[in-house]
């Protein structure tokens, strides 16, 4: 019954709130879409318990994310990435540090990963850096006789850096929903990217030193070439991202620029990048132009489904009974925050990280709040947990992306390498949980916080 109808039975809005959550979990375990399961359900419950204003509170909540400048760098950075995928302008790169690490055991792997940490500041994607480094690397690693489970691994290990480490798309879209400036966001991603990296690079090679079969060294005949050749190939091919990265990150750092400013300056960048290099094709920029309009249309959709959802959950006070509740469990600040932490990485097996961030993340926020953590801290380990969405089942869209450029590798495979990185990944998150200053010692020294 409509909210103020005679004979309405008055049923609690806060029960009411945690109907629509349930209710929304079962439509989307069903095969609903997202977005619009989010906006009719909201609307639904909305009207039922608060009649005519929930179509005004849709509007005002619309219109406030739509004032959001910073979501214009969104659709830029993808379209930046989608530019690098299409020109080809990490084959270079990678061909050079294979024959740089040659003499290292699990050669490929290290230069999977590096190739991959690159990559991903310049392009800030998952998928692009996925498929990129999956087609460079996945028949080179066949060729070596490397084991299939450890090489998928390392690649989408790799390729999920990308969504961390600048310029991410996923910290731009976080900035404006946890109330952190992007900027220190950025800024504090390096830390615990880089580490993340590390983890990734000295696993591989420790595996590799204990069973050599499963990457053995580059042959000397495959890497004999002249020292001025590799260090040409070497510097062609780390000169494009460097530039892009100086045109992209440095004014964002420095304050110079906005994100969407330097967003658009990047994408200028890599036009001209292909250019010079004589990649510049009208059927890529035009796959691009697609690409980027797909995903970015599905990312402000469910941004805007998410913020009326999220809106009335707490006007129903939903909200701030599951905080409330949150604070009172017998547990120390840290242990609250252990709880979220585990909440939030469950949630990842089912769902994708926007879905996380538009929906999730603002339910257990103010808890997380009201127990006076970091708020920058509390947004990077957010985030390095998003980044295990990537590698852990049944999801997992990495496995697929990888799938997709190496059809000869078996799913299974790739998943079994996809959770040993996923291990990997979880220690890495425990070490920033546990030691902040990885994650906060840059932006508190670059802007002095």
């Amino acid at each position: 019954m409509r909210a103020g109808d005679p004979g309405a039975r008055l049923v609690s809005h806060e029960l009411l709130g945690f109907v629509l959550l349930g209710v929304f979990f079962v439509a989307i375990f069903a095969g609903f879409p997202i977005v619009f399961t989010l906006m009719f359900l909201a609307l639904a419950f909305g009207y039922l318990a608060l009649g005519d204003m929930v179509f005004y509170l849709a509007v005002l909540q619309t219109v406030g994310l739509m004032k959001e400048q910073v979501l214009a760098a969104v659709p830029l950075f993808i379209f930046m990435g989608y530019l690098l995928e299409e020109g080809g302008l990490m084959e270079r790169l990678f061909r050079a540090l294979r024959l740089l690490l040659g003499p290292v055991p699990g050669s490929l792997y290290v230069a999977v990963l590096v190739t991959a940490t690159i990559f991903g500041i310049a392009a800030g994607t998952v998928g692009a850096t996925v498929a990129v480094v999956g087609i460079m690397a996945a028949p080179a690693m066949v060729r070596a006789g490397y084991s299939p489970r450890l090489s998928a691994g390392a690649i989408t290990a790799g390729g999920s850096l990308g969504i961390l480490i600048p310029p991410s798309v996923m910290l731009v879209v976080m900035g404006p929903m946890m109330g952190v400036p992007v900027i220190s966001l950025y800024a504090a991603s390096f830390g615990p990217g880089f580490l993340l990296a590390g983890i990734f690079i000295v696993w591989t090679i420790a595996r590799c030193l204990i069973d050599p079969r499963l990457g053995p060294p580059l042959p000397p005949a495959e890497r004999a070439i002249p020292l001025r050749t590799l260090a040409a190939e070497l510097t062609l091919g780390m000169l494009p991202h460097a530039l892009l990265t100086a045109v992209t990150l440095g004014p964002i750092l420095a304050g110079m620029a906005t994100p969407t400013e330097a967003a658009a300056v990047g994408v200028v960048g890599t036009v001209l990048m292909a250019i010079c290099y004589r990649q510049l094709r009208w059927a890529w920029v035009k796959q691009a132009i697609i690409l980027t309009a797909q995903q970015s249309s599905m990312i402000f959709f469910l941004a805007v489904g998410s913020n009326i959802f999220g809106a009335i959950f707490t006007r129903l006070g939903s909200a701030t009974l599951m905080t409330e509740t949150l604070l009172g469990l017998p547990l120390p600040p840290t242990g609250t925050l252990l709880v979220v932490m585990l909440l939030i990485f469950l949630l990842g097996w089912p769902f994708e990280w926007p879905t996380l961030v538009f929906v999730f993340v603002p339910l257990v926020q103010p808890a997380i709040m009201a127990l006076k953590f970091d708020p920058l801290w509390f947004a990077i380990l957010i985030a390095v947990n998003f980044q295990t969405t990537f590698l852990s089942p049944p999801v997992a869209t990495a496995a697929y992306y990888l799938k997709a450029v190496a059809p000869d590798w078996k799913l299974s495979d790739i998943h079994w390498g996809m959770a040993e990185f996923m291990v990997l990944q979880l220690i890495g998150l425990a070490v920033v949980l546990f030691y902040p200053p990885i994650a906060l010692w840059f932006p508190h020294w670059l802007y002095g916080q």
